[in-house]
């Protein structure tokens, strides 16, 4: 009986060391290494001819983990509205680590990104063709593995950079309305490279008068704040396996990564408890919609694959980080009020935010039309001037 009775405590003793080993696992940071790609510039932008450099930047965030980078190379896909029919293009990668020399044949050699530290490699993408001005887009995908305590991790980093850039005169006519005329207005693609203000100056200043308001859909202001996930990255748990059925078909969490990158949004417990009371008040209460008032704001509008313009049809788009906070800078360094807004061809519109004293009710009659468009209109921002 003692012996038994030492037995069980040592199982639990040992049940419970490996739980506190597998919490100390969890908390450990892995391949914690974070590539960063936030300079390029057009060094050259002739007809015939376009020379994109990226500078880009591999950092260390381990506190006493060594990574290292064994591989490392670019590719590129060109958007277009016309043939590609003639147009080569060409990438180099080339390291700029403070301590070793790039190799001329352009080979990645093993590195190591010690604690803490970082190091910068520069991307060159060359273009060549008969007539590049109609190219949109470059999209360019840096694929990288880290060898670390996780093992070998191969990964990849999407960088979009605008190609054509429309005049701020290039815009549509304005459109008048009972409550207000609008302006939609053409913008180059908009990605992570860009911020809602110089957006706004670049395109609507030349426009915009006293009293005007500019509405900004809120999928664009997603992008260009960088949220937005490959569903390569996403890994779906079994939570999200097995309730994305149970969601519309024309739902963005009716996927196990659209659900997937909600979980990892706002948890996996509120979830699980937002669909529990919202089915049982859709069946027992006849109360639809639970579901999305419990799961929070980003439940709504997360956009999974195809629900937006390319190449942003391949991922999945979350919804704007502190929106009130973005429509305030607009405000205070263009002097324009604004509106982030979420409309679509349904007659439906939502704002997310407004600048003090902008009316909700106007905003949601001007915009019921939906100006801008849902297809590839290319009109992200929509002036707005009330009527007298």
């Amino acid at each position: 009986m003692i012996l038994e009775t030492i037995a069980a405590g040592i199982g639990v003793l040992a049940i419970a060391g490996l739980g506190i080993v597998e919490y100390q696992y969890r908390r450990r940071p892995g391949n914690a290494l974070e590539l960063n790609a936030e300079a390029w510039n057009l060094e050259t932008y002739e007809p015939q001819h376009y020379v994109l450099i990226g500078e880009l930047e591999l950092r260390n965030k381990t506190q006493r983990l060594e990574i290292m980078v064994p591989h490392l190379e670019a590719s590129a896909m060109l958007l277009s509205k016309d043939s590609l029919d003639g147009v080569h293009h060409r990438l180099r990668v080339t390291p700029r680590h403070a301590d070793a020399a790039a190799r001329a044949d352009g080979y990645w050699f093993g590195y190591i990104v010690k604690v803490g530290k970082s190091t910068r490699f520069e991307v060159a993408l060359d273009i060549t063709g008969p007539e590049l001005t109609q190219l949109q887009a470059a999209w360019v995908q840096i694929h990288y593995i880290t060898y670390g305590p996780q093992g070998r991790i191969p990964k990849v980093k999407h960088v979009v950079v605008p190609l054509r850039f429309p005049s701020p005169d290039d815009s549509s006519r304005w459109r008048p309305t009972a409550q207000a005329d609008l302006l939609p207005i053409r913008t180059h693609l908009l990605t992570h490279l860009d911020t809602p203000s110089e957006v706004v100056k670049r395109y609507v200043s030349p426009h915009a008068q006293p009293g005007d308001i500019v509405a900004i859909a809120e999928t664009p202001v997603a992008l260009m704040q960088g949220r937005f996930r490959h569903p390569s990255e996403v890994k779906p748990g079994w939570l999200a396996r097995r309730l994305c059925y149970y969601f519309l078909p024309t739902s963005s969490l009716a996927t196990a990564c659209g659900l997937q990158t909600l979980v990892d949004l706002v948890g996996a417990w509120r979830v699980f408890w937002a669909f529990a009371i919202g089915a049982l008040a859709k069946k027992f209460l006849n109360r639809p919609g639970v579901f999305y008032q419990l799961a929070g704001e980003q439940a709504r509008l997360i956009d999974d694959v195809t629900g937006t313009l390319p190449p942003y049809d391949q991922f999945i788009v979350l919804g704007p980080d502190q929106p009130q906070q973005v429509v305030n800078t607009i405000e205070r360094e263009t002097g324009i009020a604004a509106a982030i807004v979420d409309v679509n061809d349904l007659r439906a519109v939502k704002v997310l935010a407004a600048s003090p004293g902008v009316s909700v009710d106007l905003l949601t009659q001007a915009l019921i039309s939906n100006p801008a468009g849902n297809a590839d209109e290319q009109t992200p921002v929509v002036l707005i001037r009330p009527s007298a």
